[in-house]
This record gives C-alpha cells, sequence and structure tokens, in this order.
C-alpha cells in the first residue's frame, strides 16, 4: 500500500517516466532525419537525465521512508522540467534565452540529491 503523503510522488514518477520514454523514442525515430548530429546529442543528454531522475523519484515514492525525503522527489521534477525541458526546446531550436534554464535544472537535481543525503543523516 503506497502511503498517501507519497501518491503525488508516485504519480509524478509514472508520468514523467513515461514522459521519458516517449521523448526518447520520438527523439530515435522521429527527429533523427529532422536535427543535426549536435542537436541529437542535446536531445539525448535531456532524455538520458529525464529518465535517471525518473527513476530516481519512483525509488523515493516506493520507500518506506518517502515522508523524509519528499523534498528531494520533488527537487528531481522540478530538474526535469527546467534542465530536460530546456534541452528539449534547445534542441529543437527554441530561443537561446532558455540556455541559462538547463544550469537551474542542474541545480535542482544537485539539491535533491543532498536532500537525500540529508535524509539518510536523519533520524525519522
Amino acid at each position: 500500500m503506497i502511503d498517501e503523503r507519497a501518491r503525488g510522488l508516485l504519480l509524478a514518477a509514472a508520468l514523467l517516466g513515461a514522459a521519458g520514454v516517449a521523448l526518447g523514442a520520438f527523439g530515435a525515430h522521429g527527429l533523427r532525419a529532422r536535427l543535426d548530429a549536435r542537436a541529437l546529442e542535446v536531445w539525448e543528454t535531456a532524455v538520458r537525465y529525464h529518465l535517471a531522475h525518473a527513476v530516481a523519484l519512483l525509488a523515493i515514492a516506493l520507500s518506506p521512508q518517502a515522508a523524509s525525503m519528499r523534498a528531494a522527489g520533488w527537487l528531481f521534477a522540478a530538474g526535469i522540467a527546467l534542465f530536460s525541458g530546456s534541452l528539449y526546446a534547445l534542441a529543437l531550436g527554441g530561443p537561446r534565452l532558455l540556455g541559462p534554464v538547463t544550469p537551474l535544472g542542474g541545480l535542482a537535481f544537485i539539491a535533491g540529491w543532498l536532500w537525500l543525503a540529508r535524509a539518510a543523516l536523519t533520524r525519522g
């Protein structure tokens, strides 16, 4: 049974995981002939970080200690939106002003991992 406080994290993990697989397939099959090699590399980086953090979010949601790690999960979700989202847009030719958004997503990922470390070091 899923802890009610972790239900939102589980839903986010499921939807972000599905989106990551769909975007990966779209990049591999729908964009291969449309984007240059550099843009495809950017897209693949976005997908890699997207899926890795969707899986981390799933692990948090299913953990018995999900309540103490919930903030990390939401930081991972924000990181996916900011980091991967900006890279997806840039790969598709979005405005270059999105470039500074990418590191903000990276900071959200780092903060999420540090929150997990904090949860590991504290009781309760």
